[in-house]
């Protein structure tokens, strides 16, 4: 098994570097849970290496139920970001270094200390900043959404794309954060709507689950990490344009997409 996992790895790299997708991994290998992460730790550190990268955090994926129907899960799944997946606030993205992203909006929680294993709610929001944020996930797979497999979305680095975080805000209250309204615009128009209580009840309680599911592999969130805590809506297609997610009492932010 450990051969195959560094064939899928090495697979998943070689589409990334020359950008052309691939079949999914489910139609050659069948992966449980476990191994699908391991695929996903083997490539991020071929990715690292390859280009000069390091570990910045990690982003939760499917945390609503709809979103876990997709990949027939129960649970949330996470990736790994790295350096080259973190984008400034109002920046630039070209559609043709791209696969076939999406368009998530998601708070981002930016660690000022590390988090004990199991880490509550209260311990979270006590040790983070909070900031608006989009995410761009993408895939290396053919015609990838919404017709993953759980495996494929692991091994895949849970389809790392990119996250886009604004300027940094203390949390508020636990209660509060539950209740956050966002707005998602696409060139000016209004494309969607959603409320934080659409991430697991609440976006910390994402962030708790991430850390007890980190425990699993014997890691821990650092002083530092980024965590792209789940999305307010079901993901949607990204055009060439500006996308604008404006967040009551914590902020806004902007990507900018051309061809």
């Amino acid at each position: 098994m450990e051969t195959n996992i560094d064939e899928i790895a090495s697979k998943l790299l070689k589409a990334h570097q020359t950008k052309v997708p691939i079949d999914f991994i489910r139609n050659d290998y069948t992966l449980d849970e476990q191994t699908a992460y391991n695929v996903q730790e083997q490539l991020v550190q071929k990715k690292c290496k390859l280009y000069h990268e390091e570990i910045s955090g990690y982003k939760i994926s499917m945390t609503s139920r709809e979103t876990q129907s997709l990949a027939n899960t129960n649970e949330p799944a996470y990736g790994t970001l790295t350096t080259n997946s973190l984008v400034k606030n109002k920046a630039t993205l070209s559609l043709s270094n791209l696969f076939d992203p999406l368009v998530e909006p998601e708070l981002m929680f930016v660690l000022s200390e590390d988090l004990t294993i199991g880490a509550t709610e209260d311990e979270i929001l006590s040790k983070c900043k909070i900031a608006a944020g989009l995410e761009i996930p993408d895939s290396r797979y053919k015609d990838w959404f919404p017709h993953f497999s759980l495996a494929d979305l692991l091994c895949d680095n849970g389809v790392v794309g990119h996250v886009v975080i604004s300027e940094l805000v203390r949390p508020p209250s636990i209660n509060e954060l539950e209740t956050i309204k966002m707005d998602l615009y696409h060139n000016g128009k209004n494309i969607g709507e959603g409320v934080s209580n659409n991430v697991l009840g609440n976006p910390a309680s994402a962030v708790a689950w991430l850390t007890k599911k980190l425990a699993e592999r014997n890691i821990s969130l650092k002083k530092g990490m980024i965590i792209s805590s789940g999305t307010f809506i079901s993901p949607l297609r990204v055009e060439e344009g500006t996308y604008e997610a404006t967040y009551h009492t914590i902020g806004n932010v902007t990507i900018t997409f051309t061809e």
